[in-house]
């Protein structure tokens, strides 16, 4: 089946894809010239009422939880217009920051369905792409023949409103999915006629043999490397080196731009302290982080060998010379103990702080092949034929989580039990978020519009509408 690319926007309740939900989802399917294959989508999904929303977040995108309840699909629904529409055999899903994003609220979607939550991006020709990176790394090392924006302080910023702008894309209604993915394609088409050849090799970084044929720890060497967690005065660019194994068979990279010898005599306390500071720490005045990060193979990170740097003063694009990386490479190289102590480092720490709701709980741990049988009978069953199936489930995750499926997508298959049971569990997830919600209403509500006053207006007729009575 030949390969078609699915550009997609979600728009969510808020940032977590643990915590929040989709709302709204959109999407166009191109051929692999960026032709228009079929109709778009456009759809809402339903806000159940166990969910209070992110005021900020509704008042950037104006969707009301009012308007999901009458327009929307309920989750089960969406999903599986997902599997059997969307991301069929040969597609490749493209968004702007949907491998850190998007991509995310999918795979939380299919767990809390009984779908399986990674094979929809890679089985059967499957793949993903990211065109945010792609976006960076053209703008660093291949600018010419594209208007690039920068913020009112100046800085380069690489918002997708505002490159639409700059090129004289049209992309009304920004921050509405169906508009973003529209102008998505054209930003792709954009760089596809002005840099294909950056292009067409960023689009082979989707398959993660392509990327760890170019960073791997047998043959160590320096690779152009464009992350969000660079610089923004070199566009985000840097040169870095592959130095020691992380976790999932990823790589831990060290940027050369800094010099480790400060770095190399730490204890692994002093590094672990560094390398994953809070934010806050991070951004004080005088803070030294390690300038290290995970490099995962599956992401289709943008990277590129040095000679990219040879062409079009590339080396002075991103601030660097040959001199310095070598050096700096060299001492890294010298101390082998050095990258065995990131090793233990990265390895010990937990990317995921431990959750008690089993919807959160997706990266605990893969599912036996008897369990993944069992879901497969809970998302054929229907609502009638729920009400009497208990699986025996191995996985302790998997009964609440059909508790909740039935509850959401189903609920007259719930026995009373079962409904005394959700209503407790509701009562205690509202009263969790209800603190945050109240206090961003009341901070929006000083400074809103008359657009932005008849949601604030929505969003407390909905927390009115979901609460239990007792709730204060």
């Amino acid at each position: 089946m030949p390969n078609t690319f699915f550009f997609y926007d979600l728009e969510t309740s808020g940032l977590s894809p643990r915590q929040d939900r989709i709302m709204q989802f959109a999407g166009q399917r191109t051929d692999m010239h960026l032709n228009p294959v079929g109709e778009p989508y456009n759809l809402l999904v339903t806000l159940n009422d166990d969910t209070l929303p992110s005021p900020d977040a509704l008042m950037v995108t104006g969707i009301s939880p009012q308007k999901t309840l009458e327009e929307g699909y309920s989750e089960a629904q969406f999903a599986k217009l997902l599997q059997d529409e969307v991301f069929t055999e040969g597609t490749i899903a493209v968004g702007f920051n949907n491998v850190r994003f998007d991509d995310e609220f999918v795979r939380h979607l299919f767990w809390r369905t009984f779908r399986d939550p990674y094979t929809w991006s890679w089985r059967d020709g499957r793949s993903r792409w990211d065109l945010l990176d792609v976006v960076r790394m053209t703008r660093a090392l291949r600018p010419e023949g594209i208007e690039w924006p920068v913020d009112a302080a100046g800085k380069p910023t690489n918002r997708l409103e505002l490159i639409t702008a700059q090129n004289g894309i049209t992309h009304e209604n920004a921050h509405d999915a169906l508009a973003d993915v529209v102008a998505l394609i054209d930003v792709a088409k954009l760089i596809e006629s002005k840099q294909p050849q950056l292009f067409s090799y960023l689009l082979s970084l989707r398959d993660k043999k392509a990327v760890q044929a170019l960073v791997n720890l047998d043959d160590k060497q320096p690779v152009v490397y464009v992350s969000g967690r660079y610089d923004s005065e070199w566009q985000k660019a840097t040169v870095v080196l592959p130095l020691t194994a992380a976790p999932n068979h990823n790589v831990v990279v060290y940027d050369l731009r800094h010099d480790p010898t400060e770095f190399l005599d730490l204890d692994a306390t002093e590094l672990a302290a560094k390398a994953f500071a809070p934010w806050k720490e991070r951004t004080q005045e005088g803070f030294v982080g390690v300038p290290t990060k995970v490099l995962q193979y599956n992401r289709c990170p943008a990277v590129a060998p040095l000679g990219v740097l040879e062409a079009n003063g590339g080396w002075q694009k991103i601030g660097l010379d040959k001199g310095l990386i070598q050096k700096h490479m060299n001492i890294l190289l010298s101390r082998p103990d050095f990258a065995e102590k990131l090793r233990s480092v990265y390895e010990g720490r937990k990317e995921y702080a431990a959750e008690a709701d089993p919807e959160a709980q997706l990266y605990d741990g893969f599912l036996t092949d008897r369990d993944a049988l069992r879901a497969e009978t809970v998302r054929q069953s229907s609502e009638s034929e729920l009400v009497d199936l208990h699986p025996d489930f191995s996985d302790e995750r998997l009964a609440p989580l059909l508790l909740h499926y039935k509850a959401r997508n189903f609920p007259r298959s719930l026995s009373e039990g079962e409904v005394a049971q959700w209503e407790t569990w509701r009562s205690e997830h509202l009263a969790h978020q209800l603190p945050a919600f109240m206090a961003s209403l009341n901070r929006l509500t000083k400074t809103a519009d008359e657009r932005q006053q008849f949601m604030l207006q929505e969003l407390q007729l909905w927390a009115e509408l979901v609460l239990p009575a007792d709730t204060d």
